[in-house]
């Protein structure tokens, strides 16, 4: 699929057209960060950028068919500008990245670099000097200097344009994948910005032209978004690794467990072999307990998962807990056909109901799962906004 169609495709589908994203987005008024949590997220770490809430909010609420023909976008980061105003003798601005903690593995399938334009202030002394059109262009640079190297991306602003502040967004694809697909180059992309002017044809401050970033709140300044597809079947394990690599501790559950007497435990069905005797003429079957109380069958079951219980808070942004569900019950013969049983499942359990010394029933587990989207912090103190594969169960069958 061409890129151009893919990311128009995905913007379309999955996050609205642009000038939707910036007005909900890049207003410097700032979206509420609290998200889906009572209590405001506070880590110092981190920027929690507005443009970041906004892709959470309206990617988590898109349904699995609101993305047919989009490309597998699955992870999108976020990386805050570590730059620094040029010295006066040198022209534009110069915009640093660390990207360190982007995956080389992951297919990149679009990059784009979000600057906020505000208002002109002084309109007579910019349109005196250079009119009224100027083209800002963005170029490739190395992080140890401001040279330019490769036009990557330019667009023509008016001065008389009156309105809100907006997010100029420009398209640093084809930079970015190459400095992932070369091993010996760090991850760190550099940007410079130059201004133009049409009339004259000469160099303006981007200061002037709304461009400035001085004492500028974290969340209107300037922002790389990688937008990839990844493995996210482990990678949940993966960053939770991540996250006690970087803390250097080992794994330590929020409430230590209390030991469990031989009295608390439960003997399991297999153990009890005379209570799985049965036969096809109504004796007592292998769900039946002591008391001869039938055990529920295989179902889905609530499971609420908060991770600030975890002590995840602190790195997860959004949401603060969900319903996980979990599987429980017993898989005895005859099985139904709505918890969907495999050939292998039927044979174990038609066995075990006649023999139960010969193997255990089947095991009553989930049968489709379904994934959410998260809002955290990474290992490199950038945000990120992933789906995560088979967190919730949406049913459960024997297998």
């Amino acid at each position: 699929m061409d890129r151009t169609v893919a990311s128009l495709l995905w913007f379309a589908l999955c996050v609205g057209m642009e000038g939707s994203v910036a007005s909900q987005s890049g207003s410097p008024r700032g979206t509420n960060i609290s998200v889906a949590r009572e209590d405001p997220w506070v880590n110092d770490s981190g920027v929690l950028h507005d443009y970041m809430v906004f892709l959470y909010r309206t990617l988590s609420k898109a349904q699995p068919g609101d993305r047919r023909g989009a490309p597998l976008v699955n992870t999108v980061t976020g990386f805050a500008d570590k730059g620094k105003d040029l010295p006066f003798c040198e022209t534009g601005q110069r915009y640093i990245f660390d990207m360190s903690s982007l995956s080389r593995v992951d297919e990149l399938v679009q990059a784009e670099l979000r600057i906020l334009r505000k208002p002109v202030v002084d309109i007579l002394t910019v349109v005196t000097a250079g009119g009224n059109q100027y083209n800002i262009r963005l170029y490739s640079c190395s992080a140890k200097g401001a040279s330019q190297t490769q036009l990557l991306d330019s667009r023509t602003v008016k001065v008389l344009d009156a309105g809100l502040p907006r997010w100029e967004v420009f398209d640093v694809w084809s930079s970015i994948k190459a400095l992932l697909k070369n091993p010996t180059e760090s991850l760190q992309a550099c940007f410079h910005l130059l201004a133009y002017s049409e009339l004259t044809n000469k160099v303006a401050d981007p200061v002037l032209l709304g461009l400035g970033r001085q004492a500028q709140p974290p969340q209107q300044k300037a922002l790389l978004v990688a937008f990839s597809h990844a493995d996210t079947k482990n990678s949940l394990f993966t960053e939770i690794m991540e996250k006690i690599k970087h803390k250097g501790g080992g794994f330590r559950l929020p409430y230590p467990l209390q030991p469990t007497t031989k009295r608390q435990k439960k003997q399991k069905p297999y153990g009890q072999r005379a209570l799985f005797k049965r036969s096809f003429g109504g004796q007592r079957t292998a769900a039946a307990g002591k008391t001869g109380r039938r055990r529920a069958r295989c179902s889905r079951k609530p499971l609420h998962v908060n991770f600030k219980d975890l002590s995840w808070d602190d790195w997860i942004i959004a949401p603060l807990d969900y319903e996980a569900h979990y599987c429980d019950g017993v898989c005895d013969f005859p099985l139904r056909s709505h918890l969907e049983p495999t050939n292998h499942a039927v044979i174990q359990t038609l066995i075990n109901s006649m023999d139960p010394g010969t193997s255990p029933p089947s095991c009553c587990v989930p049968s489709k799962l379904s994934p959410i989207s998260i809002l955290y912090i990474d290992s490199g103190n950038n945000v990120v906004y992933k789906q995560y594969e088979d967190m919730v169960v949406e049913s459960c069958g024997c297998r």
